[in-house]
């Protein structure tokens, strides 16, 4: 079929390496300068700015300027919802970078996915909130229930703030290292930001891993498992 739109062009871009890299320490949800993003894949920041101009072209990447600097971030949410189903369908298939590490278990239990959390946390807080009807699916979506509504405002998030934003509020998002899903949308990064402005999570400034304190963790925990108790 030839018609709709070219996917060759971009998984071609996505295929590069030293660009899947790149894109990769992107993941983490802020903006990195060029010359981070040429060490992070390994190649001269003159090569770099090649392969950074191709994933701005093709919309992947946005840039801003400040000074004599670039930095570079994903461009919409909707590339990063797509880099990390690539990410879950190569760890499915064992296409594995390095070899498991500190750093690796790290990841494996709390991460940001660009904008919100991933990882064992945030798989256990999705599976929750399902099991407790703060969630509930609806033709394969995400929605946010009227017990739910009550529960979530309770605990200071601001819904009727995210529900004006222009993305979905509530999204499900394949987790690579669990391979099952998390919360994604408005509210999973609501969530997110909420666990560091409460000072229970710090997100790395050079890395995805997000670390949670003991005490932090508990409180977050019980912060999102108030409200579980299956329907009768």
């Amino acid at each position: 079929m030839k018609d709709g739109p070219d996917i060759a062009r971009v998984a071609s871009l996505m295929g590069d390496p030293a660009r899947a890299n790149m894109v990769m320490a992107l993941m983490g949800g802020r903006a990195l300068a060029a010359a981070d993003l040429a060490r992070e894949a390994g190649i001269a920041p003159s090569t770099a700015s090649g392969h950074l101009d191709k994933l701005v072209s093709a919309g992947l990447l946005k840039v801003r300027s400040q000074g004599r600097n670039r930095y570079f971030d994903i461009a919409e949410p909707d590339v990063a919802e797509a880099v990390e189903a690539l990410t879950a369908v190569a760890a499915r298939a064992g296409h594995l970078r390095s070899r498991p590490g500190p750093r690796d278990e790290a990841m494996r239990h709390a991460r940001s996915c660009y904008d919100h959390l991933a990882g064992r946390v945030a798989v256990d807080l999705f599976a929750r909130w399902l099991e407790a009807g703060v969630l509930c699916r609806r033709g394969g979506d995400v929605h946010v229930t009227r017990k739910g509504r009550d529960f979530l405002v309770r605990g200071g998030v601001a819904l009727a703030q995210l529900e004006t934003g222009k993305r979905p509020l509530c999204r499900s998002c394949m987790d690579w290292s669990e391979r099952r899903h998390h919360l994604a949308g408005m509210l999973g990064a609501e969530v997110l930001a909420l666990a560091v402005t409460r000072g229970w999570a710090v997100r790395s400034s050079q890395a995805r891993a997000v670390s949670f304190s003991r005490r932090g963790e508990t409180e977050f925990v019980r912060w999102y498992s108030r409200i579980v108790q299956p329907a009768p």
